[in-house]
């Protein structure tokens, strides 16, 4: 039966051999290449006939490192599958990799079990989010639907929350009555669930609405 053809980039060479171990201790899968850096990986995709059924990609990396490797895969290479496995918990640094095409991320310190299950899903599935990653997700799914959410005189209000004018103050700039301000920061309360100036403000920072 025709095995699994799966490439590891990653600079730790004792790391990069357990691995290789493990993998070939399952059923179905070979490592056909071991390489430390991305520039490595794209010089050999770049050659190759035939690309391999998977890529484990490590994220930080000398010469070339994994953003800048995906990124250059999404655009040159858009067909091969990436299984991230970095070291990284990054929330920032997971939501890129997604992005740019990377089938799953995962943690190196998971489960051998899990690792298995990793990569059977994204070569059969498609993709793989692990618990880690469907958390950060569902963070930036929570977050755009917030945003969704604001009008365009709401953020202009959450960005006056952000300076050191009263609400009397914040009224007179948009041109509102104060009854109208304290109905704004009502409906945002209850919106962000947040109760105070302080939250407002917290929020609004948090997802980069305002520029301090």
């Amino acid at each position: 039966m025709k095995k699994h053809k799966i490439v590891i980039v990653d600079d730790h060479l004792l790391f990069s051999n357990s691995l290789k171990k493990l993998i070939e201790g399952f059923a179905d899968y070979e490592v056909t290449k071991q390489m430390s850096n991305g520039r490595e990986l794209i010089a050999y995709l770049g050659k190759e006939s035939s690309p391999p059924d998977l890529v484990l990609l490590d994220v930080k990396m000398p010469v070339m490192d994994g953003k800048e490797t995906m990124e250059y895969i999404s655009i040159h290479f858009p067909n091969v599958n990436v299984l991230v496995l970095s070291m990284d918990d990054d929330e920032a640094t997971i939501i890129y990799m997604l992005r740019k095409g990377a089938k799953g991320y995962i943690l190196k310190d998971i489960d051998p079990e899990k690792f298995k299950e990793a990569v059977e899903n994204v070569l059969h599935r498609g993709f793989y989010h692990s618990e880690r990653v469907s958390a950060v997700l569902l963070g930036e799914i929570n977050k755009g639907a917030n945003e969704a959410q604001l009008s365009d005189r709401e953020l202009v209000f959450l960005d006056l929350v952000c300076s050191d004018k009263t609400y009397k103050e914040i009224a007179g700039e948009m041109y509102l009555s104060p009854k109208t301000i304290d109905g704004y920061r009502a409906n945002l309360f209850k919106k962000l669930n947040v109760k105070s100036r302080v939250g407002l403000a917290m929020y609004a920072i948090k997802n980069g609405l305002v520029n301090i």
